[in-house]
């Protein structure tokens, strides 16, 4: 699933509010980051992840992992901070950040 220029103005325009659900720190990807990250692709949809490290290779190298085993697709990046995006099968309208913010 690519996106187009115009869902990905869009995704970005309701991401700008957002704070990050997931932050990567010095452990990595660990299993329960995992987890953790499905839990907020199922609930949210669209949401953005901080990586801690200094290095661009790493911090692009994780999202790019984080985003393969979850079967999410990256929006944007910029510095630290990734927006990604997983659409739900059945969203929850009080939790889908895609439901809730669409302009």
């Amino acid at each position: 699933m690519s996106l187009s220029p115009e869902q990905r103005r869009e995704y970005r325009a309701i991401a700008h509010n957002l704070k990050p659900v997931i932050i990567v720190g010095d452990k990595g990807l660990t299993e329960n980051l995992q987890e953790e990250l499905e839990r907020a692709l199922n609930d949210h949809e669209l949401i953005k992840i901080k990586i801690a490290s200094q290095d661009r290779e790493a911090r692009q190298q994780a999202v790019t992992e984080l985003c393969a085993g979850a079967k999410a697709e990256v929006v944007q990046t910029i510095g630290k901070i990734a927006v990604i995006l997983r659409r739900a099968e059945k969203p929850n309208p009080k939790l889908s950040n895609l439901l809730r913010l669409k302009h």
